[in-house]
């Protein structure tokens, strides 16, 4: 079974608050089987515009990656988030080579 990604792209405005967001969002994605892969860190910006954050989660299957991001723990922290950054986010299915 195929790999589920969320990929975004974070501008933080209020880094203090922020920390109340990742602290909401971490038992979902305990539940759910997250691996962070990328979470800030250096990168370089090829085409289009950036933000300064980014972030690549894998989850078991895709249908993990959609019912993390859609259930009521990571609700919470989602509304938590808007209050305190930007982001763009997407969810993307892998492949199996």
């Amino acid at each position: 079974m195929p790999k589920g990604y969320w990929i975004a792209r974070v501008t933080v405005r209020e880094p203090e608050r922020y920390q109340d967001y990742v602290a909401t969002a971490r038992p979902a994605f305990e539940q759910y089987g997250a691996r962070f892969l990328a979470r800030g860190g250096t990168y370089e910006t090829l085409e289009g515009g950036e933000r300064p954050r980014n972030v690549i989660i894998e989850f078991p299957s895709l249908s993990a990656a959609r019912e993390c991001y859609y259930s009521e723990q990571y609700q919470k922290a989602k509304a938590i988030r808007q209050t305190v950054a930007d982001a763009d986010m997407v969810i993307v299915e892998g492949f199996e080579p």
